[in-house]
């Protein structure tokens, strides 16, 4: 079985939320500021594995009062960062099994990109990117308009148009998006996790849950926590037995704030057993001292 494999491959498991907090936040955390990519632009250019995608997003709902959050408007630094590293035919989870091309994925605040879910979904079954309603409609703008097929020659007629309002991120990642990658509204403080979430797949649940920047807010520790828990808790006890591996959360966030980010890993760690990404197994962009950290959890009764 893949996954007690993996366990020996990501060293200590974390017991003290208090120590590792204090030891990520003593580490050389370079300035990111808040961490966008461009909080101005309405439309990025991010380069991943040498190939260009234009990426819509919306300064102007970032910048609103908009109750329930507006931080999903934009992307972050450390979405095509995670792309890179969790798509590559390198990553330890697919060296190790663990993901592989029958794995089904939900990724919770995926914001209004879609970077990730269009740079693994062609290697896994099936892709849920989930997010609040109001993203939806710039999500899958870019889902449609980055597709496999004709996403070239329409990035390319937009270069001299939208040259004065684009930023841009460069990384590595080969990105591709495919009919097995879905956007479905989620909101973790007022919807239920049930497995029709589920999309493409036979199992009824997950293989792994990510989320990636989304713990910021104090606010949102206890939703986002409980949602984890809810979409870990659809693999149930009858398909462990029938050689289902536990469904993996896979969280990774910028370090900005050492208070909300040891009260995420406490209440993480009551639900959760856990363990950090050793530098060995991330690029170099997501390793120490680069402002970023990646960590998994499993569930505390399933293994």
């Amino acid at each position: 079985m893949a996954f007690p494999a993996l366990l020996g491959m990501l060293g200590a498991e974390i017991d003290d939320p208090e120590e590792e907090s204090f030891l990520l936040f003593s580490q050389s955390i370079p300035s990111q500021s808040l961490g966008f990519v461009d909080s101005k632009a309405t439309l990025i250019e991010v380069d991943v594995n040498n190939r260009e995608f234009q990426i819509h997003q919306s300064p102007t709902i970032l910048s609103s009062n908009r109750g329930g959050g507006t931080t999903g408007a934009v992307v972050w630094k450390i979405t095509p960062l995670f792309a890179s590293w969790i798509s590559s035919s390198g990553n330890l989870l697919f060296k190790n099994g663990s993901l592989n091309p029958n794995s089904s994925i939900i990724e919770l605040g995926c914001g209004i990109s879609g970077i990730i879910g269009m740079a693994l979904g062609p290697q896994v079954e099936s892709y849920v990117l989930t997010d609040q309603d109001y993203v939806m409609k710039l999500l899958n703008q870019n889902l449609g308009e980055n597709r496999q097929e004709g996403s070239s020659s329409l990035s390319k007629g937009r270069k001299s148009k939208e040259k004065s309002k684009r930023g841009s991120a460069s990384v590595g990642v080969n990105l591709k998006v495919d009919s097995n990658v879905v956007a479905r509204a989620l909101d973790w403080e007022t919807d239920e996790v049930t497995t029709e979430l589920v999309s493409g797949s036979k199992k009824r649940s997950f293989d792994a849950v990510i989320a990636c920047d989304c713990i910021y807010n104090d606010a949102l520790i206890l939703p986002l926590v409980q949602t984890c828990f809810d979409v870990c808790q659809l693999r149930t006890s009858e398909k462990l037995e029938e050689g289902f591996q536990p469904t993996m959360c896979i969280v990774a966030q910028q370090l900005r704030s050492a208070e909300v980010f040891e009260s995420w890993l406490r209440v993480f760690h009551e639900c959760f057993r856990v363990w950090r990404i050793p530098d060995e197994h991330l690029t170099n962009g997501l390793r120490s001292d680069s402002g970023f950290v990646v960590h998994i959890g499993v569930l505390r009764d399933k293994i």
